[in-house]
C-alpha cells in the first residue's frame, strides 16, 4: 500500500538488487533521469549507506573482519537509520525513491551466502522495517532483480577495482547468494522483476525500461 498525500502523488520505492557485477548500478542514474523527465522528485541512495550514520557503518562492514551476526546486526542498524531519516520521508513527500540494495541483499549476502540463520533475519526484518501505519514491513514496490551467472560476474570484477571484503570472497560463495535471490524472488514473486542481466546495456536497459512501463510508472524511453 503505497502513500497518498491530497495534491501529491504516491511515493514510489524500487530496489535494484544482484550480485557483484551484475550491472545494475549501471541503470539506477538512467531510470532516475528518466523519472525526473516525467516531473518527479528523485531519491538516489544505496545500502549499507544513505545517511552519514549508515555510512560508517558501511565501510565497518564492507572493511572489517566479523563474524556473521555481528554483520547482519550492523547491516539492519544502517537500514534503521535509512529508512528513518531518508526513505519514509521520501516516500511522505510523494517522491521515487532509487535503492542499490535493499533487505533482499541481507537475505541473499548473509543469510544464503554466509549460511546465517534466516529466522533471526526475518525477526530483524520485522523488528526494523515494521511500518508506523501498521501495514506490516517496509518492502519496496518493485525489486529489479538482475541476474547473473556468478563466473561471468567474477570475470567482469576482475579487472574493475581492488576488490573489498565481500567482491573478494570466491565464486562459490555468490552461486550461494544467487540461490539467496532466487529464494527470496519466488517468496515474493509480485515484487520482484527479473532482469537478464548477461544482455548489452541497452538491451538490459529495455528490459528495465519494460518493467517500469508494465507497471503504469514510466513511459517510452528506449536510451540508457
Amino acid at each position: 500500500m503505497r502513500i497518498h498525500t491530497k495534491g501529491v502523488q504516491a511515493g514510489l520505492f524500487i530496489s535494484f538488487e544482484g550480485i557483484d557485477g551484475a550491472g545494475k548500478s549501471t541503470h539506477i542514474q538512467g531510470l532516475a533521469d528518466a523519472f525526473r523527465e516525467l516531473g518527479r522528485a528523485v531519491v538516489l541512495t544505496r545500502e549499507p549507506g544513505g545517511t552519514p550514520l549508515a555510512e560508517k557503518l558501511r565501510t565497518l562492514v564492507l572493511n572489517d573482519a566479523m563474524d556473521p551476526l555481528c554483520e547482519a546486526l550492523l547491516m539492519f542498524a544502517a537500514r534503521r537509520d535509512h529508512l528513518r531519516q531518508v526513505i519514509e520521508p521520501a516516500l511522505q513527500r510523494g517522491e521515487v525513491v532509487l535503492c542499490d540494495r535493499f533487505t533482499d541483499a541481507t537475505f541473499a549476502y548473509q543469510g544464503y551466502g554466509r549460511g546465517f540463520d534466516l529466522a533471526v533475519l526475518r525477526q530483524l526484518e520485522q523488528w526494523v522495517q515494521g511500518r508506523d501505519d501498521g501495514e506490516g514491513v517496509r518492502q519496496p514496490d518493485l525489486t529489479l532483480w538482475f541476474d547473473l551467472d556468478p563466473a561471468i560476474a567474477a570475470a567482469r570484477l576482475a579487472d574493475a577495482r581492488s576488490p573489498d571484503r565481500f567482491e573478494a570472497l570466491p565464486v562459490e560463495f555468490f552461486s550461494r547468494v544467487a540461490g539467496g535471490y532466487h529464494q527470496r524472488q519466488q517468496a515474493d514473486p509480485d515484487r520482484f522483476e527479473r532482469i537478464e542481466a548477461n544482455q548489452s546495456i541497452e538491451a538490459v536497459w529495455r528490459s528495465v525500461q519494460a518493467a517500469l512501463v508494465a507497471r503504469g510508472w514510466l513511459g517510452g524511453r528506449t536510451n540508457p
